[in-house]
């Protein structure tokens, strides 16, 4: 295959921080030669050392970066800095973050092959005053659920603290990343032996409260002098916490902290499990499952010299709460993303020797024209069968680990696969050598939402929902197949690859 100057062929080393010799045969393997099985070992090694949705962007962000993708930010003008050929990212919030890459053939009114998750996951949030007065001789750490989490299997598990920190000195503000990676945080059952159900209906507020400590000798001393200013946030944090992070940052002054937004998470890590060791368990699968599969996918596609098309995976944050904040699906990120890529490359291929920024290639018809021919790939995990409850499960729509992708049906709308994207992904998994699943639920089932149905009716885009199975979704501790994250891989890279040959087979 053809690349540009400049591009050269990912491998495994090149997607993964810290692959050593005893985990791979071959560092060097070009990720278009790998098995699926091939991308197990890789995968649970970035689900290890991202335990927080701001670690996981960050990610991202580096890996884009070190393989020649070039940032734009949202308060630029991005026009004369968009060109066919061209690879780019561009990040909200340090949370949400979209990469694409433009097909050397590109020209004016061409469509968006476009694949969207979120890398948000259900977790524990530190509330903004998270000190709690001492009980029993303990410390506890003030959480507030994020999404359905401090449920059963969040107990009598070891959680670790990570998040994003705001740091003040001199004149400047800046966000650092911590990771507290060892066992911090623990939320005990009361024992049966009491006459009450360790997992009974428990009070959120006032009984899944972790601890952290016991009580030290200076916690609660009033006349201990106080780690900021009267009113500072670090005032209303538990003291020992923020020395801590404040030494894991390599702060001098704590009194530097001015905020900071962290996550509980399971400090178990992921790890291959099984007999023959065909799963993979780990925290967080949705949706870093998906999410991380659709990115080296688009790294790893083809950089033909006549793809005509633009390449997007779109990661959000805020999905598992509804998607209404702005580095949410349902803001204008992507819809923004497209129309001002669509401005800066029309306006590059423009002829005209104007210096205005106003041309008349850059009109609603063209946008419109992008839209029409575009499509989009909602890639959400889905519900593997669970062998102890297949009742629940609707017959011919169980979807198995270790197989391929699952498209995703409702006929009230939940989801967006219709008859026509549906053969459209099928032809498209046939070229790729993928295979494809079903699930739909019952009939007397509730069904989960995707990003699928905002976006596509905000940007008017054809849509279909897909994703990788899964077991115990929601729980702590989940489970996929271990050629699962590879098998994502394989079928989004088809995706990017074939989407403009087969969208051109259709009669529109």
């Amino acid at each position: 295959m053809s690349k540009p100057s400049g591009t050269k062929p990912i491998t495994l080393a090149d997607i993964t921080d810290g692959l050593s010799d005893a985990t791979t045969k071959d560092n060097h393997r070009l990720v278009t030669d790998c098995e699926p099985q091939d991308f197990a070992e890789p995968f649970c090694l970035f689900m290890r050392k991202n335990p927080t949705v701001w670690h996981v962007a960050d990610y991202f962000q580096r890996k884009l970066s070190a393989l020649g993708f070039t940032e734009l930010n949202e308060r630029d003008d991005w026009l004369g800095k968009v060109h066919p050929g061209g690879k780019y990212y561009v990040v909200r919030n340090g949370s949400c973050l979209a990469a694409f890459t433009v097909g050397h053939a590109y020209k004016p009114g061409n469509g968006f092959a476009m694949v969207g998750s979120h890398i948000d996951v259900l977790t524990a949030r530190l509330k903004p005053v998270s000190t709690r007065p001492s009980r029993g001789g303990y410390l506890q750490l003030g959480v507030a659920p994020y999404s359905g989490t401090l449920g059963h299997t969040w107990w009598d598990r070891d959680l670790s603290l990570g998040g994003r920190v705001m740091v003040h000195q001199g004149d400047a503000t800046e966000v650092k990343l911590v990771n507290l990676d060892w066992p911090v945080a623990k939320i005990p059952t009361l024992a049966p032996h009491f006459g009450v159900g360790s997992f009974g209906e428990v009070n959120k507020e006032t009984q899944a409260v972790p601890i952290i400590g016991l009580e030290g000798d200076d916690d609660g001393d009033k006349e201990k002098k106080p780690l900021g200013k009267p009113g500072s946030f670090i005032n209303d944090q538990p003291r020992r916490l923020v020395q801590i992070i404040a030494r894991q940052l390599g702060l001098k002054d704590a009194s530097a902290i001015v905020g900071w937004d962290l996550d509980l998470y399971d400090s178990q890590p992921a790890q291959r499990t099984g007999l023959d060791r065909e799963f993979i368990s780990s925290s967080r699968l949705d949706d870093q499952l998906c999410s991380w599969s659709a990115m080296v996918a688009l790294l790893a596609a083809d950089d033909a010299k006549d793809a005509g098309h633009v390449r997007l995976v779109a990661l959000f944050d805020n999905e598992e709460i509804g998607s209404l904040l702005r580095q949410g699906a349902r803001s204008n990120f992507l819809p923004l993303l497209v129309e001002r890529t669509v401005e800066a490359l029309a306006t590059t291929s423009s002829s005209s020797s104007s210096s205005s920024k106003d041309c008349s290639s850059c009109s609603p018809g063209l946008l419109g024209r992008t839209y029409a021919r575009s499509f989009l790939l909602s890639a959400d995990v889905t519900h593997a069968g669970n062998p102890n409850f297949l009742n629940h499960y609707l017959d011919q729509h169980v979807p198995r680990l270790n197989v391929g992708l699952a498209l995703k049906t409702n006929s009230n709308g939940s989801n967006t696969t219709d008859a026509v994207s549906d053969a459209l992904l099928r032809r498209i998994a046939d070229l790729a050598g993928c295979r494809l699943q079903r699930f739909q639920i019952r009939n007397d089932s509730r069904s989960g939402g995707t990003i699928g149905p905002a976006l596509s009716s905000a940007m008017g885009v054809r849509s279909a929902d897909a994703g990788i199975p899964q077991l115990s979704m929601h729980s702590l501790r989940e489970m996929t197949g271990v050629l699962d994250p590879g098998l994502g891989v394989r079928f989004f890279k088809g995706f990017f690859d074939y989407w403009e040959k087969v969208d051109a087979e259709w009669e529109h």
